[in-house]
């Protein structure tokens, strides 16, 4: 029996969306759960919590940077199904019978996280147009903070209607698995696009991860991002703990961030200037709600902060997709790179904040200086950045140029 396969590329985006969405009410759920998790498995020790912990930051930090081969063996279509049935092990994590089970679980579901967010980019550039892609690139940016928000806002209504926060977890996971079937059904487009041709230009611009981690873009696109991406952790891991509890404003102005960051970047095609001016607001409010001391300041900061950190990132995310000549095989290694880095340096800085406030005995000062220095990697990295402006440019001056060729002959 043949079944049908899809091939509307906004039901495919809508797809990638939820698929992710869902891992992230899953991720963010066992996280919110885990008191219970550990209570019920009679574990209190603080090591044995942070070996999850880092069991999560190895498996983004690994999981990033396999990714890309993992698609080159499989293509993307399979790859991601495999990145969907990863995530659905996550239904261990209610169910795992001893530690070491629930430590395998929440490593494995980490690890198709990190897969999929790696291949949003080569499965945008094979369905969507150049045109196209900021949209689609800004909405999946926003994914996870969708699932975050859910679940920090619901979780307790979910779990009054399922009976249990173990039966909530299991429907998560249930269907996250459901979906991962349902992308089988999706049309190999990539291989549909491959002409002789296009088979040859595509041999000819092999790009192995020797050549990204010899590609001095990659290393600059990586730690530009990697400054806000340890604030972030940072903010959810330690500020709460430092008596600053707006994180969860961060999230909402996220949102909206993202919305206000969409339509941005398809009214305008300059992508640095967003990122230097983001970069700067960003510096500036990480150190007022660091070092404010008032409520009020912190509260504005938090808003602010939300907004900015995701306002530019459909900008940041969409340069490579604008680069010469890019593939999705190249595309697929630079992203690949851009996560495994950026979460490398991070995970660095988080250890790092930790050990200063150990050393100051309990005072945040010295770490809220470090990551404020930290946070300006995003303004700094922007006058590195290329600007793909230009090359828009030039392909909608020589895409009119055609047209008026073919209407003159």
């Amino acid at each position: 029996m043949n079944l049908p396969q899809i091939n509307n590329k906004h039901l495919v985006a809508a797809l990638v969306f939820i698929s992710y969405t869902l891992f992230a009410m899953a991720w963010v759920g066992g996280t919110a759960s885990m008191s219970q998790i550990m209570s019920a498995m009679q574990v209190d020790s603080l090591a044995s919590a942070s070996f999850i912990s880092g069991a999560v930051t190895l498996a983004k930090i690994v999981g990033t940077f396999i990714a890309a081969g993992l698609a080159l063996k499989l293509g993307i279509k399979k790859a991601f199904f495999v990145a969907g049935l990863l995530i659905c092990i996550g239904l261990l994590t209610p169910l795992a019978p001893n530690y070491e089970l629930l430590l395998l679980s929440r490593f494995l579901m980490g690890l198709g996280g990190a897969f999929m967010i790696v291949y949003f980019n080569p499965i945008v550039m094979a369905w969507f147009t150049p045109e196209e892609r900021p949209t689609i690139n800004g909405i999946n940016a926003v994914a996870f903070n969708v699932g975050t928000g859910i679940i920090l806002w619901q979780m307790t209504n979910f779990n009054s209607l399922t009976g249990s926060w173990q039966n909530t977890l299991i429907i998560f996971s249930l269907a996250s698995l459901a979906l991962s079937f349902v992308w089988l059904l999706v049309k190999n487009k990539t291989n549909d696009n491959d002409s002789a041709q296009n088979q040859t230009e595509q041999r000819q611009a092999h790009y192995s991860y020797v050549d990204g981690l010899k590609d001095k873009f990659n290393w600059v696109y990586a730690l530009t991002y990697s400054g806000i991406l340890a604030f972030y952790i940072c903010l959810f891991t330690f500020y709460p703990k430092a008596g600053i509890s707006q994180s969860a404003l961060v999230i909402a102005s996220g949102i909206v961030g993202t919305l206000a960051g969409i339509f941005y970047s398809k009214k305008f095609s300059a992508r640095v200037p967003v990122i230097r001016w983001s970069g700067l607001i960003i510096t500036i409010t990480v150190l007022g709600l660091s070092f404010g001391q008032s409520d009020v300041l912190q509260t504005i900061c938090a808003m602010a902060l939300g907004f900015f950190i995701f306002f530019p990132v459909t900008a940041l995310v969409t340069i490579p997709h604008e680069l010469p000549k890019m593939t999705g095989q190249k595309v697929t290694v630079i992203f690949s790179l851009f996560y495994s880095i950026s979460y490398l340096f991070a995970t660095v800085v988080l250890w790092s904040f930790g050990k200063l406030v150990d050393m100051n005995h309990g005072d945040f000062n010295s770490a809220f200086v470090l990551i404020t220095v930290v946070s300006s990697t995003f303004f700094i990295g922007s006058f590195f950045l290329p600007e793909t402006a230009q090359k828009i440019r030039e392909n909608k001056n020589e895409s009119t140029n055609n047209k008026e060729l073919k209407c003159e002959v």
